[in-house]
């Protein structure tokens, strides 16, 4: 009887690393994402897996000021993370927009609905295999609200995407300009968005490399944020490969925030005095 359960023991044992070696049977590993806030206002992530893969961290979330929010990704995950900004949960008025950017449905968890364009967009593909390489990048196709950077914990320069050179909110040409009720410029369309031609949004007969190149307003956009992908055929590629198991996306990085928030209290301050 021993020899018998033994001789199974065996060949289920050379059944299932067939099934390793084979790629039909894995252990999927897990993945770390860190969100890091250094923008001076508050700010909304929010997560869109693509199709197959489960949406994280119930697809959005309140992040303050100078805040780090830790999220838990399967070792394949293959999707989209952008920030809200303006947001009001508190009244909703007839469905309409919650946020004045990347709003999704007027929820505060977007349970992986995309949000509303004009924002920068996150895209990531995760690999499994840490032996393979994952691949992320930041878009700008469909426009821009914040600037955002990404890379591997730790950093290395190689897996880097950095930010903005300049914010362009601050250069936006006034045909792409998203305005609040404020008179604010909350966000910045890309050409593709705001005049939906083909010859902006590479499709029909424009939709090959050789027929779509930059035009005046991507070019405004590369200038700004040269690691971003700003057109459909952006050459050469800003797409990023490096392998890890932990990437942090900072949304206004470097001195950006910093310098916005030191203006924004030097503002408010010369508004009380003039009160």
């Amino acid at each position: 009887m021993r020899m018998k359960f033994s001789r199974i023991s065996s060949a289920l044992l050379v059944l299932i690393c067939h099934f390793i070696t084979s790629g039909k049977l894995r252990e999927v590993e897990g993945c770390t994402i860190y969100i890091s806030n250094k923008c001076p206002f508050p700010i909304w992530p929010a997560t869109a897996p693509n199709t197959g893969y489960p949406v994280l961290a119930n697809g959005g979330f309140y992040l303050p000021p100078g805040r780090i929010h830790r999220i838990g990704a399967p070792g394949d995950w293959n999707g989209r993370i952008w920030a809200r900004t303006g947001c009001n949960f508190d009244e909703p008025i007839n469905h309409k927009p919650a946020c004045e950017t990347g709003d999704c449905d007027g929820k505060l968890e977007c349970e992986g609905t995309i949000g509303l364009p004009p924002v920068t967009l996150v895209e990531m593909t995760i690999q499994y295999d840490k032996r393979q390489p994952s691949f992320y990048d930041v878009s700008v196709v469909d426009g821009y609200n914040l600037p955002v950077s990404v890379t591997n914990k730790p950093a290395s320069s190689k897996c880097l995407i950095g930010g903005c050179s300049r914010n362009l909110k601050d250069i936006c040409p006034p045909e792409l300009q998203v305005i609040n009720d404020a008179g604010q410029v909350m966000a910045c369309k890309s050409a593709c968005l705001a005049f939906n031609r083909d010859s902006f949004c590479c499709r029909n007969k424009y939709g090959s490399p050789d027929k779509c190149k930059p035009s005046v307003y991507s070019s405004l956009f590369k200038r700004a944020c040269p690691s971003y992908v700003t057109y459909a055929f952006d050459t050469p590629s800003p797409v990023v490969s490096c392998s890890s198991d932990e990437f942090v996306i900072t949304f206004c990085p470097d001195k950006w925030g910093t310098e916005h928030s030191s203006a924004w209290y030097n503002c408010s301050s010369l508004l009380r005095l003039t009160l």
